[in-house]
């Protein structure tokens, strides 16, 4: 009964933290937090309807029996009171009065457990899935790896669209859209009426996986694996955070889940591969300056920008990487290895999840880029080599 009335309390947690979340939304956002939300989440698959009918029953049966239990004190303390000449009974015990309040309440906790753990044993069957996704949590962003099932072998980075960083960094949000700091540049997309099992692990410190719309929220921990799943009913999209307080950037941690058709989603994995297969790079490949530069822009852009800035200067306690001694020093073996382990204690994250040849060209860039005209180029065969150090 203790682990049903932590669950429990679990599902209001989130439904206050999404709440809270949805007091600063500027209009609705399907999928997502609403203006004034008050309740759970509009559910679209079987657990999460499970789980609202169980906040709701559960909250019916303790108001009745909140109003049942003070109803008869406050009539009991009125209708003999020592005003009215109330004189107090003496007995020592009463087997009818026992027997009554031992059995009413049993019988009431067992019509409250029997659906409550039909439910969580559901939630825990994640067996007969139609796909397998690992949901690995960063230092402050998703990684998605497609294990089984249709889209196999897909893996991508989800971070925060950068826009929506840079509006909250300038601290001016009265212009913001409805899925302010909820937008990603890669969604995970899955397809409708599936079964889809997610594993959730961590690189880095604990992280929790949860969007309120599926009724599904697990712990991504360093060094060991959870699991959860969901079936959604309805296309669209839908939305979740980090539900875990991971670090300085945990606000800055959303999952975007994009549901499609069946005939989208073999679209969508179709055209994935397509571009995966054209940055399949090989490692021992010379780049040119030019070249490696242009590729350079892009990650960087897409995974630095967040934090050092566009022009980067850095903010706050982001160091700066315009004239930094580490990006102008020749030995480049330096910065590589700040990329693929991070320091000052995860202040600046590990980025070894990223091609020998994406952290070979944003390396150049860096070296190349703002007042940093050094005109080193970084080979992709030199990540190789320090990866093992």
């Amino acid at each position: 009964m203790k682990s049903i009335s932590n669950k429990l309390a679990s599902l209001l947690l989130t439904a206050g933290a999404w709440a809270g979340t949805a007091a600063h939304a500027v209009q609705d956002l399907p999928g997502g937090p609403a203006v004034n939300q008050l309740n759970l989440a509009p559910p679209v698959t079987k657990i999460a309807q499970e789980q609202h009918f169980l906040h709701w029953m559960m909250l019916i049966i303790c108001t009745v029996i909140f109003i049942g239990v003070f109803a008869v004190m406050f009539y009991s303390i009125w209708k003999h009171r020592k005003s009215r000449g109330a004189k107090s009974a003496n007995f020592h015990e009463s087997v009818t009065v026992e027997v009554v309040w031992t059995v009413i309440p049993f019988i009431i906790v067992i019509l409250m457990a029997l659906p409550a753990t039909k439910v969580l044993v559901a939630q825990k069957d994640t067996t007969n899935a139609d796909l397998t996704i690992k949901a690995t949590g960063y230092q402050w962003k998703w990684g998605y790896d497609y294990i089984t099932g249709e889209g196999e072998g897909l893996a991508f980075i989800s971070t925060l669209d950068s826009s929506h960083r840079a509006m909250s960094d300038s601290g001016n949000v009265s212009q913001a859209p409805s899925n302010y700091l909820l937008k990603v540049d890669n969604p995970l997309v899955v397809p409708v009426n599936k079964k889809i099992r997610v594993i959730t692990t961590a690189n880095d410190v604990i992280h929790a996986f949860m969007v309120p719309a599926f009724g599904i929220k697990q712990d991504a921990i360093p060094g060991f694996v959870r699991d959860t799943w969901f079936r959604a009913e309805k296309v669209g999209d839908y939305y979740g955070q980090c539900a875990e307080l991971c670090g300085k950037e945990h606000a800055y941690m959303p999952i975007h889940v994009k549901v499609l058709s069946a005939g989208d989603y073999s679209e969508w994995v179709a055209e994935q591969k397509k571009k995966a297969a054209s940055k399949l790079d090989d490692p021992a490949k010379v780049w040119a300056l030019d070249d490696i530069l242009k590729r350079g822009e892009k990650v960087y852009a897409s995974n630095c920008a967040a934090c050092h800035q566009a022009n980067g200067k850095g903010a706050g306690p982001i160091k700066p990487l315009d004239g930094a001694a580490v990006v102008l020093d020749a030995d480049h073996a330096k910065q590589i290895q700040v990329l693929l382990k991070g320091q000052n204690n995860g202040a600046m994250p590990s980025w070894a999840q990223l091609s020998d040849t994406d952290i070979a060209a944003v390396v150049t860039y860096t070296k190349n880029n703002w007042s940093n005209k050094t005109g080193q180029l970084v080979q992709p065969a030199e990540v190789v080599a320090q990866r093992g150090k």
